[in-house]
């Protein structure tokens, strides 16, 4: 019964908040909001007169006589409206426009706002904390969507979900009707449907069932569904993708210019089916070389508005968790139609490029094709061809790898950068637990690829955006990367001082890349190359997609698209159709606004399914962990806060925390200005960068979090450490 009173008390509440923010000018006694709101009864009126208390002790009404309750009175030079971003530490942040920094809401003060609820704040004068101002939250004007992943807990009387996202720390009701058979344990999806200011918890309803906690593809779904991306593909999308019948008819081959004669190959990860990209290269006379990028023709079975292509700018991109890919596209198009199989003949769109033996571009055109894949090469077998000279198709590949070297070697001399942090990859067992840990390497097969992959993309940008001058340019869909914010370039320029390295703080674009690439060769294979290299890519504005072409920073490029992956991000697709639109069938410009939004919405797409990745990396790197409890490893100190150290684990990059409180032979104090912890009687520091051996004292598999404590000053024993850093060289994908 208690839970159906709460219900009842949560519904009043709201009415009661919702009737005083439709009538801010007039006040009102509990007998006459009881009147207007057409409740009846001693009983039910007393609950009304409650509410109005606990709403005036929350600032929300105020008694503007005995009894009588208006809506609280605000400065207007007080008054703001924001975005509400929740956090998992209570302070909370609303992000005003025109305000450089956040305004900070307590727990106290935020009438159960959550992220990305539109508020109205009050700012509390005279009280600032180390945080930034403070403000309160006086009204929740607009609620979004919220989408919660939780465990199911149940008895007989009630049932809740505890939600793994630990900004918000309170437990969702959920109404008995809706438990069925639901049982404790059973991870679930839930959408909050009401929390007024009134009521400690929110209700919510069930929106799916994921599975049982600790299955690796319900945990694997629940990171894409918190996240808000799909984890499962519409059927009528899959049946409109299953009707599309092969495109590659006599009558188009005969639109297209046909290269299948041409010596051509695909180059991808061993796993790999969705092949949407090829490269040929064929001798032309005066020792010249036709090096074309082949790239599979999507839109041609992708019409704009079809039920596929909603679906597919709905999500954007796929996404690549550590045991599985969420296509873009239907499996039917992606790994089939689309995707540029040996032996078989499939329609593209490629960049054919005619080079010296230097590797400099004479030519280049932008043409509709047919290819026939004579081979498909994984890295690691073109790896050993050039290595070894010896292979299928070896003269082209090495040729191809000897005109890549030289574009790489001209592109770093005329200022781009390069990254090649190792990335982390598991090896699983038949469950999905990882039994071992391997880095993934970029050599000289994936930077073959990836060269070619750069000068198509940069070609078709030109292509379209490089006009004479005076001449504006058509809108086109541009990727973009701007250079480094000068307070991120200051920190790491003193972090890397601090650890022994110098580089400029000041210079043009060209020296400031330069000055990077000098850094990341001189830590290489040392203890702080990891920090190090991350706080680099840190330091970096994040590229994205948009119609305003501010060149690319990091490639050094004036003119940069996407054009090379349409299987698995929308951008592409759209760069293909406005290609189609002005080379071949001459059309004016296309609608600038219509295309900035879908590129907004390609970038928002492309950090959510970033962050599901960087997740589902962190689920499998504490599942590692929790099967290794009280095993000591070695490790570097990458974060410090006032709450303790943050360590990777050189042999895995799994992070965890050693909590300041477990620093036990002195208090430690935070210095957030050269990013340590002192200690307050021996003066001992512990610093970024600093190697530590650290044993591993607990996991939450539901927050993703490890616990280290310090293990003694030793080097780490070799008989509990992992089987060893192990190294594969088949790279990213491109």
């Amino acid at each position: 019964m208690k839970r159906v009173r709460e219900s009842g008390a949560q519904k009043l509440a709201s009415r009661i908040t919702e009737w005083f923010s439709t009538h801010p000018k007039d006040n009102y006694n509990y007998l006459q909001v009881s009147q207007e709101l057409g409740i009846y009864g001693r009983a039910n009126r007393q609950d009304v007169y409650d509410i109005l208390l606990t709403l005036r002790q929350q600032d929300f009404l105020k008694e503007v006589s005995p009894g009588r309750f208006a809506l609280a009175s605000r400065k207007a030079d007080q008054e703001l409206e924001g975005v509400f971003e929740r956090r998992r530490n209570g302070v909370h942040e609303v992000r005003v426009e025109g305000h450089d920094n956040p305004f900070v809401v307590y727990d106290d003060d935020d009438l159960h706002a959550l992220s990305g609820d539109k508020v109205r704040i009050q700012a509390i004068l005279g009280q600032k904390s180390r945080e930034g101002q403070r403000a309160r939250v006086v009204e929740v004007m607009e609620r979004v969507k919220h989408r919660y992943v939780g465990e199911i807990q149940k008895n007989k009387e009630y049932c809740f979900v505890i939600p793994d996202n630990r900004a918000l720390d309170k437990d969702i009701y959920i109404p008995m009707s809706e438990a069925g058979k639901l049982k404790t344990g059973d991870k679930v999806l839930v959408d909050i449907a009401h929390w007024p200011a009134f009521i400690k918890n929110p209700m919510g309803h069930i929106v799916d069932i994921l599975g049982r906690s600790g299955d690796n593809t319900t945990e694997m779904h629940a990171i894409l569904a918190e996240y808000g991306l799909p984890y499962k593909y519409p059927e009528k999308v899959v049946q409109a993708a299953n009707r599309i019948a092969d495109g590659c008819t006599p009558e188009e081959i005969a639109r297209r210019l046909d290269y299948r004669r041409v010596t051509t190959f695909t180059i991808d990860p061993a796993d790999a089916k969705d092949f949407d990209d090829a490269l040929s290269l064929k001798r032309l006379a005066g020792g010249h070389w036709e090096a074309g990028v082949h790239i599979a023709d999507v839109t041609h079975y992708v019409t704009p508005g079809s039920v596929i292509d909603k679906e597919a700018y709905s999500r954007a991109t796929s996404i690549y968790l550590v045991d599985r890919t969420i296509p873009m596209l239907p499996e039917r198009l992606c790994n089939e139609l689309c995707s540029l199989r040996q032996d078989e003949d499939k329609l593209t769109f490629s960049v054919l490029f005619e080079m010296d033996g230097d590797a400099n571009i004479l030519r280049s055109r932008i043409v509709r094709t047919v290819i026939r894949s004579n081979r498909r090469f994984t890295y690691e077998e073109a790896q050993q061809i050039i290595e070894t000279g010896q292979g299928d198709f070896a003269p082209e590949i090495l040729q191809l790898d000897r005109l890549a070297k030289q574009l790489r070697a001209r592109r770093f001399a005329q200022g781009a950068i390069a990254f090649d942090r190792e990335e982390v990859k598991f090896v699983l067992d038949e469950k999905g637990k990882p039994s071992d840990v391997y880095f993934k390497v970029s050599r000289d097969a994936n930077k073959l690829v990836e060269e070619f992959m750069l000068i198509a993309n940069r070609a078709v940008a030109e292509a379209i955006g490089k006009v004479p001058a005076g001449k504006k340019p058509k809108t086109f869909v541009y990727r973009v990367h701007d250079k480094p914010s000068p307070e991120r370039w200051d920190s790491l320029v003193s972090l890397a001082s601090r650890l022994g390295h110098r580089m400029k703080s000041t210079g043009n674009n060209k020296e400031i890349s330069q000055g990077i690439n000098k850094l990341m060769q001189d830590i290489k294979g040392r203890p702080e190359e990891n920090l190090l290299s991350m706080l680099a890519i840190r330091s970096m504005a994040k590229a994205v997609y948009t119609t305003q072409n501010i060149g690319h920073y990091g490639l050094a490029f004036d003119y940069y698209t996407h054009f090379t992956s349409p299987i698995r991000r929308y951008p592409d697709c759209m760069v293909h159709r406005l290609l189609d639109r002005y080379l071949f069938r001459n059309l004016r410009s296309a609608p600038g606004p219509e295309f900035e939004e879908k590129c907004e919405h390609s970038s928002a797409q492309e950090q959510l399914a970033a962050a599901a990745e960087r997740a589902s990396i962190k689920y499998k790197q504490a599942e590692y962990l929790n099967d290794r409890l009280g095993q000591v490893f070695q490790g570097t100190v990458s974060g410090v806060s006032e709450w303790g150290l943050y360590v990777e684990l050189r042999d895995s990059l799994c992070e965890g925390m050693v909590n300041v409180r477990d620093l036990k032979d002195d208090h430690y104090i935070y210095d957030d200005r050269n990013f340590c912890l002192t200690g307050r009687r021996t003066r001992k520091k512990y610093t970024l960068g600093d190697t530590l051996n650290v044993q591993v004292a607990a996991v939450n598999m539901e927050r993703k979090t490890v616990d280290f404590i310090l293990a003694d000053e030793t080097p780490a024993p070799s008989s509990s450490a992992p089987s060893g850093r192990k190294r594969n060289g088949s790279g990213g994908r491109k």
